[in-house]
């Protein structure tokens, strides 16, 4: 019998890629992909699977399932699984990699600019436009995964429509209502007639180990307590950086007091105007506690956990995923995420539209987008920027 993880990967030719290609597109998604979670996997959809055709739909929706019931970034998860599909944990690896470090470099320069000249005020200016504009982003991408993912399928509808309400409502994301409404899926529409020997396993239990540093100078007992906490962060925290973000504050402002309130809303402003996942706001936190050490303390105990709960169910996935119940299973995970994802755009939108202009800009930006479907969102991102600096000192005088 053999193991999931001798699963052999498809043959070169059947492969319309080469591996460096995807690495390549994953850093340049890591340089110029702004939106946060929702419009990175959007922006993976649309460039991978309609546009290039490197990845099939069920890959793709597979990916995103997995993302989904594995604590950890969402967006980081999905490009790593993409990475996996073909080139196996090489893939996985490099693509993690290309994909996360161009944004670790932005925060942690942006870390040393804020360190040096005690704080960032044309943060906020700039976060006033791009803010809004982001909202239009997040709308357009959670549209198209709607009506690529759902189809017209009632029941897939049905929890697409309670999981947006139920994210609106909590503003957070609740894992186990993932889980639910997988198995209700499966129930429907395969129900068990006998019990095929697992493929459910979605989640593996991962004992992280403590990162070390290789310099004997730090200060070991502050990146031991920044490295746990933030493995916790990584390894227990569902969804996207939306969801991060309450238990950061909890640890970072509340509990170890590494940060003022001020500051810590200054690095999720930083995570908002970088490209790349939002989670990467941990870099910039590590390097304002503890330099540089700390920020790749805090980048690497986030995103290991996720790597890991990412390649070790992977072979599982693609070994039983083409099973009728697994179908079925990720069918539902994914309406579930992408009801997720549609409400969140609401609860991001109530931070960032705090008045008639950013209303404005955000449904301009929806416009905009629309029409022009090939507007590349850097172009976007960069003008609604403009737009927040000369705005911004008119409605906060």
């Amino acid at each position: 019998m053999t193991s999931p993880e001798a699963n052999p990967a498809p043959a070169r030719d059947a492969i319309r890629y080469t591996l460096w290609q995807l690495v390549l597109y994953f850093l340049r998604l890591g340089s110029l992909g702004f939106g946060g979670p929702v419009a990175l996997v959007g922006y993976m959809h649309r460039d991978l699977v309609e546009q290039r055709t490197w990845i099939t739909e069920a890959d793709y929706k597979e990916g995103l399932a997995l993302a989904q019931l594995a604590p950890g970034p969402m967006a980081a998860q999905t490009a790593i699984y993409l990475g996996y599909v073909h080139y196996r944990i090489l893939g996985a690896t490099l693509t993690g990699i290309a994909f996360v470090l161009p944004s670790f470099f932005m925060v942690v320069a942006l870390g040393w600019a804020y360190s040096q000249f005690g704080g960032l005020p044309w943060m906020q200016a700039v976060f006033y436009g791009v803010g809004a504009a982001v909202i239009g982003i997040i709308a357009i991408s959670a549209h198209k995964l709607s009506t690529k993912s759902i189809g017209k399928d009632k029941l897939l509808w049905a929890i697409f429509l309670i999981l947006a309400t139920v994210t609106i409502v909590t503003e957070s994301e609740i894992a186990w209502l993932f889980l639910a409404a997988g198995v209700v899926t499966w129930l429907w529409r395969a129900p068990p007639k006998r019990w095929g020997g697992g493929g459910l396993a979605a989640a593996l239990p991962v004992d992280m180990a403590h990162t070390g540093t290789w310099m004997a100078t730090l200060d070991w007992p502050l990146l031991t307590q920044i490295g746990v906490f933030f493995a916790k962060a990584g390894a227990f925290v569902f969804g996207s950086g939306l969801a991060i973000i309450p238990f950061l504050y909890g640890g970072v402002v509340t509990e170890h007091h590494w940060l003022t309130e001020k500051q810590f809303v200054d690095a999720v402003a930083v995570a908002m105007i970088t490209p790349g996942p939002v989670v990467i706001t941990v870099g910039f936190i590590g390097y304002l506690v503890a330099g540089f050490p700390g920020a790749c303390m805090a980048a690497l105990a986030t995103f290991l956990p996720c790597y890991l709960f990412t390649i070790l169910p992977a072979p599982y996935f693609k070994k039983y995923g083409k099973l009728p119940a697994i179908v079925a299973f990720v069918d539902g995970v994914t309406a579930a995420a992408v009801g997720a994802i549609t409400g969140s755009v609401v609860v991001i939108a109530k931070r960032s539209i705090v008045d008639v202009p950013t209303a404005v800009l955000a449904l301009l930006t929806i416009g905009v987008l629309w029409k022009y479907k090939k507007l590349q969102e850097p172009v976007v991102v960069a003008s609604a920027a403009l737009i927040g600096i000369l705005l911004y000192p008119l409605t906060h005088p």
